[in-house]
């Protein structure tokens, strides 16, 4: 369980990454200077020592660069004792005046779990209010909602190892191949090894489905449905496992709402959805791996029971290479699940409205109080805000300013409030502008705790690095909070292994009620020993050491049984009209991570991608006059955006597709989130950030514009430009800019944009062609370069992005010399390697395969994520050859 040898290797520290719920194992070790040398640990279970890109990066995001340094009240730097004595004070006297229920905290799967207990506890058994949500109710809310109707728990039944021991492996709105790597490229070595069938269920044409024998692109929002069906499939079929049904209950009414069910709401043609029956039918191992396009839904949780629903009829659960399998979007969402971090949970997966385990917590934390009843959940709690009931509120590590649904309106919450604070990393980002107290917190790296993966292994995420300045551990933070509001004896931990320990024994208790979560093995681990710990899936008690749940027909409802529920489909809560035609289908990019506070300082990982855009099918935009590289306007009842068009046929028509990641601090106006309808599933609270409504016209810029530069645009001339994108390279910062109305003189403009006054100019004028070329020069170095059109600029960007700093004499042809190769836009982040060396290898080295490729550049020899867009170049330039 615990081996002390295994804290470190060769001057190396064992640590877990930062980013998904896959949970990798990472070794990192000081580089001699002020930063870190990142790899993955071999020894980790969930990775076995691979990274994907994102992990691979992450020494390139550990400086202190927009770092906050020291507390901050009303945009002044301040000391601990005068912003934790606001802190307290506004807070007790807002309770003293309103109520308990006039204060909220608003947290985030980026807390490890003993900072997470220490919130949860702070709030509900301190404050007496449930008011406590967590950003993963943006993630997987519906998921733990439906868990707890089929099995009486948010019990996650299978393991990673199920991927390598199951013959079909289904992916339901999981783009697995760019959202969790890792865990793809387990399932494409189980593939390659044995044979694994792969099946993708997704609206869209993903990375994901270059390895499937079939993907169902099925309308958005109909997974009910196709599930439904399957299920009369497995009862007309004889396949109902009854040994095992009679563990479970429901089985008669969900087969009557099955049979009403309508599977043309799919879309599908009727061979297809035959030929996927068919093989989840008499295929007897299938692991069915969900994710936010099940769970980011207003029917997310009936989503999720029609998935269980099948394998729990046919008792495909809980065996090796059996199951249904809820991946998240976040390194600690389970852990938030298991403290009890949702408005309606309370710790180790308890009740807050059974008044057993409220008195079992409330004794254990020695609490003066307990709420009775859920809180607000985090729709609501913004809405809170507004209508007067939040007072004041406290945001932990995230970033609703932009990640909530109708994300503007959340804004002005946060701006209305009476006091906002906010533990954060950094003051630049959307959330933090806000707020009248900011708290400088530790970041990874620096701080210590416990995370829990999606197959409920807490893994160890070790302090290597110094916290900068006066930042805090959050679970400090919060215990000094407490201490401020008369409550010091029950938050005086002196060590994250004292919190871990009281958790650990909290559990025990939890189980003795008949719970699932059981970690009590580490009540008594000393701290030598929690330092040391390995990692380990729970549960963990004297009898039982991680495993699997409900092979035995053993559930959590009161009498043992799981539940088959009766579920219908439900089409997306808003309704196309003509002035909103397209549904918005929002997701992530395979080298991003949330809203880019920390991916967003790699210069690597913002080379794939640099810019926001929206997928368009050729259909719409031929009928909307969009072209390729087209800048677009999409509205919603909600709000507007500003994005670069892609036409593609991934999408279905009708539908368009836009990454979440760009906020005010990258691209004000392509903050998608703020066109999010802030509809919810009743049942799990969970927004449905998967089919709003919305209209896409193109945008009639008189101007675009590309610069490359050593230092970061000066925001207030940025802010001229109507759109603006701005990236990272290694020699400084590229920016994609366009308006309405062009600057009378361009050489002013850009010698305020870059902040360079007395630079020598060189420029290139087409009066006529309304093109305009400048580089700004110091000491004979490019510090900056700016290249205007009246249309989309038609220039090398990549080669363009690494001539700052260097003396670029050719800087405004905007093209490479013919004599330098240019390795055009970079596809694998992992190794740095670029479209046209790829081309290059491929055309004079006869390649043939993703796997030559990979020998002779080391592209998608990593994390994988890229080989589809390889196998799509080596298809390319075999065309090109045939049609040669």
């Amino acid at each position: 369980m615990t081996r002390p040898q295994d804290t470190t290797e060769a001057g190396w520290t064992r640590s877990t990454c930062p980013y998904c719920g896959v949970g990798c194992g990472v070794l990192m070790r000081r580089d001699g200077a002020t930063g870190l040398e990142v790899k993955g640990d071999p020894e980790h279970p969930a990775n076995k020592g691979r990274l994907c890109s994102k992990g691979s990066a992450l020494a390139e995001t550990v400086g202190l660069e927009g770092r906050l340094l020291a507390p901050r009240i009303k945009g002044m730097d301040s000391d601990w004792d005068t912003a934790l004595d606001l802190v307290a004070t506004r807070f007790r006297d807002t309770i003293a005046e309103y109520g308990p229920d006039s204060v909220a905290f608003y947290v985030s799967g980026q807390l490890l779990t003993e900072d997470y207990y220490v919130a949860n506890k702070l709030m509900k058994g301190f404050i007496g209010s449930a008011n406590i949500d967590t950003n993963s109710r943006l993630c997987m809310a519906s998921s733990v909602a439906g868990h707890k109707r089929a099995f009486g728990t948010d019990t996650v039944p299978g393991t990673y190892e199920d991927l390598e021991d199951a013959d079909l492996v289904v992916l339901v709105g999981s783009n697995l191949a760019w959202c969790h790597p890792v865990l793809h490229q387990r399932l494409l070595a189980a593939r390659a090894a044995r044979g694994t069938k792969i099946v993708v269920v997704d609206p869209r044409r993903t990375a994901s489905c270059d390895s499937a024998d079939l993907h169902l692109k099925l309308r958005i929002g109909s997974d009910v449905a196709l599930f439904n069906h399957l299920l009369t499939r497995i009862e007309a079929e004889g396949a109902l496992d009854a040994d095992f049904l009679r563990h479970v209950e429901g089985l008669e009414p969900a087969l009557e709402a099955a049979r009403a069910s309508d599977l043309a709401v799919t879309g599908l043609a009727p061979e297809e959805v035959a030929a996927f029956c068919d093989l989840w039918i008499k295929t007897r191992k299938v692991v069915t791996i969900y994710s936010q396009g099940v769970n980011q839904s207003t029917s997310g949780s009936d989503k999720v029971n029609a998935i269980l629903n099948c394998h729990l009829a046919t008792g495909r659960i809980g065996l090796p290479g059996s199951g249904p399998f809820s991946v998240t979007g976040q390194p600690n969402a389970m852990g938030g699940r298991e403290v009890g971090g949702l408005a309606n949970m309370l710790a180790c997966h308890l009740d807050i409205e059974n008044p057993d385990h409220r008195a079992v917590v409330q004794d254990h934390w020695a609490a003066p109080v307990m709420p009775t009843q859920a809180g607000l959940k985090a729709v609501d709690m913004f809405e809170g805000i507004h209508s007067g009931q939040i007072k004041a509120l406290w945001v932990i590590h995230t970033n609703p300013a932009v990640s909530m649904p109708d994300a503007g309106r959340v804004a002005e919450a946060l701006a209305l409030c009476p006091f906002t604070v906010v533990s954060e990393i950094t003051d630049q980002s959307d959330t933090a502008r806000l707020a009248d107290v900011l708290l400088p917190a530790a970041a990874w790296g620096e701080k210590s705790g416990t995370v829990t993966n999606s197959d409920r292994t807490i893994s160890r995420q070790r302090r290597l690095l110094p916290a900068p300045g006066a930042a805090r551990a959050d679970w400090r933070i919060l215990c000094d909070v407490a201490e401020r509001m008369g409550w010091a004896e029950a938050f005086d931990y002196t060590n994250e292994a004292e919190i871990f320990r009281e958790y650990a024994q909290l559990s025990g208790k939890a189980a003795a009620l008949g719970r699932d979560f059981d970690i009590s093995a580490f009540g008594s681990l000393d701290d030598a020993a929690y330092d040391a710990l390995t990692p380990a899936r729970w549960p963990q008690n004297a009898l039982h050491q991680g495993g699997r749940f409900f092979a035995d027909g053993q559930f959590f409802h009161a009498g043992g049984k799981g539940r088959i529920l009766a579920v219908t489909h439900r089409a997306p809560a808003t309704k196309r009209a003509p002035r909103f035609p397209f549904r918005l289908n929002t997701g992530r990019i395979r080298d991003q991570w949330h809203t880019m506070t920390r991916t967003g300082l790699s210069p690597r990982l913002s080379a794939h991608l640099a810019e926001p855009f929206v997928d368009i099918h050729p259909e719409d935009a031929a009928a909307q006059g969009i072209s390729p590289a087209d800048l677009v306007e999409v509205t919603s009842p909600q709000g507007r955006a500003i994005l670069r068009a892609r036409i593609t046929a991934d999408g279905q028509p009708g539908t368009v597709f836009a990454p979440i990641h760009w906020t005010g601090e990258t691209a004000p106006s392509a903050r998608i989130d703020q066109l999010v309808a802030p509809e919810v599933d009743p049942t799990s609270g969970q927004p449905e950030s998967k089919a709003s409504v919305v209209a896409v016209n193109r945008f009639a810029a008189q101007w675009y514009g590309f610069a490359v530069s050593t230092e970061a645009p000066d925001r207030a001339p940025l802010a001229l430009a109507d759109y603006w994108a701005l990236a990272r390279t290694p020699q400084g910062f590229r920016a994609e800019l366009a308006g309405l109305t062009c600057p009378e003189d361009w050489e002013t403009t850009a010698r305020a944009l870059f902040n360079l006054p007395e630079a020598d100019v060189q420029i290139l004028s087409d009066p006529r062609r309304g093109s305009t070329r400048l580089a700004l020069m110091v000491e004979g170095r490019l510090r900056a370069a700016l290249f205007i059109a009246p249309e989309p600029v038609a220039v090398m960007r990549d080669y363009l992005a690494r001539l700052p700093g260097e003396a670029a004499e050719a800087v405004l042809t905007g093209r490479a010399p013919l004599d330098l190769p240019d390795p055009g836009p970079v596809l694998c982040s992992c190794f740095s390697v670029g479209v046209n060396t790829i081309l290059t290898a491929i055309e004079t080295g006869g390649l043939m395969s993703v796997e030559a490729v990979g020998h002779a550049l080391q592209a998608g020899t990593n994390c994988g994520s890229c080989k589809p867009e390889i196998a799509a170049l080596l298809a390319r330039s075999q065309m090109k050859e045939a049609a040669e």
